[in-house]
């Protein structure tokens, strides 16, 4: 999978897209990041990608000239792949839209600066706005690395564990159940019995379970779209009132 990077400042992808990971998936040839300049595509001596916006007020806005000739250089007229601009105006960018992402061959991701985007570059460039959260950034660099990472690590081969990506919080509609490593006991604190039972069945239960009650413990919004099962529903049903909510001390501790 190809990832097509338009920036005006590149500098920072490469040490984290060379780290662990998308290093290595990078490596395998499994996930391809070119980035690209968008001043490299400007035609005047000083590279101006910016400039005043129309009927005043404050910041700059980045121009459609470069942006379209570095688009279309690299991709073509109409772009041949979708071009995703990072911006907060965006849908928010979670889990399922990763997954969709993900059956693409190539996505093209367009880094914001300054005060925005003209908004020809929206409505004749673009193909869809993506948000990493409600809030406000410098640039849509990081947001950028978020989308690649989050999708590269959906391609089958990027992770050790194939099931890997499968068993993360969100995808399934659910948070993650509860992780546990050597020791078997730590100042007091024992791992639970079942996951050293060696009954896969028995484990497979637990987690389901305890990802169901931190589900409704943290985040009880994600139960409403989880794809929940009858045994899901009946197990939840049959908790305690308050099973699973935040206790007090862990509401002062938040």
């Amino acid at each position: 999978m190809r990832f097509d990077v338009f920036t005006l400042f590149p500098e920072p992808f490469n040490p984290y897209l060379e780290t662990s990971i998308l290093q290595r998936a990078r490596a395998s040839g499994l996930v391809e990041v070119a980035l690209h300049d968008i001043r490299s595509f400007t035609t005047d001596r000083h590279h101006v990608t910016d400039d005043m916006p129309y009927g005043g007020g404050g910041g700059m806005v980045m121009k459609p000239e470069p942006l379209f000739a570095a688009v279309e250089s690299v991709l073509g007229s109409p772009p041949a792949c979708p071009v995703v601009l990072l911006t907060p105006q965006g849908r928010i960018f979670n889990q399922q839209r990763a997954l969709q992402l993900v059956l693409e061959p190539r996505i093209a991701l367009v880094c914001g600066r300054y005060e925005g985007f003209d908004e020809r570059i929206r409505e004749h460039l673009a193909t869809e706005e993506l948000s990493i959260g409600d809030y406000v950034l410098t640039g849509g660099e990081l947001p950028a690395l978020v989308v690649i990472d989050a999708v590269a690590r959906l391609i089958p081969g990027v992770l050790g564990d194939p099931d890997g990506a499968m068993d993360d919080s969100h995808a399934s509609g659910l948070l993650e159940y509860p992780q546990y490593t050597r020791p078997a006991e730590f100042r007091g604190w024992p791992v639970p019995e079942v996951l050293l039972s060696g009954d896969h069945g028995r484990i497979a239960r637990w987690r389901r379970e305890q990802a169901l009650l931190r589900t409704r413990q943290k985040r009880p919004d994600l139960l409403d779209r989880a794809r929940l099962t009858p045994k899901d529903l009946k197990f939840l049903a049959g908790l305690e009132p308050g099973a699973g909510e935040p206790s007090p001390d862990q509401d002062r501790e938040a």
